[in-house]
């Protein structure tokens, strides 16, 4: 029994080291369908925001869940995808 137990929490945490983030903050943030970043950085550039300054994009997903991310504008003014929060309230507006 504690080598079962043993081996399933080492399989979870492995996998929780090689899995990609989804949802909260930090680097491994990927962009989602929907997202401002999916499929690359956008055409047009931000020239008059300032360099480091917030982004609020939301959208729903393919479930129909809103989602609400947070980007921030780099020295080169591509946009850094910096937070991710799904909304998963079936009754909200």
């Amino acid at each position: 029994m504690s080598t079962t137990l043993l081996t399933v929490c080492a399989a979870v945490a492995l996998s929780a080291c090689t899995s990609t983030q989804t949802v909260g903050y930090g680097p491994r943030l990927e962009p989602m369908p929907g997202s401002i970043t999916y499929g690359g950085q956008p055409r047009t550039k931000l020239t008059k925001a300032p360099i480091g300054s917030m982004v609020p994009h939301q959208f729903f997903d393919t479930y129909g869940h809103r989602v609400y991310e947070t980007y921030v504008i780099n020295p080169d003014r591509s946009l850094r995808l910096t937070s991710r929060r799904i909304d998963y309230d079936i009754f909200s507006d």
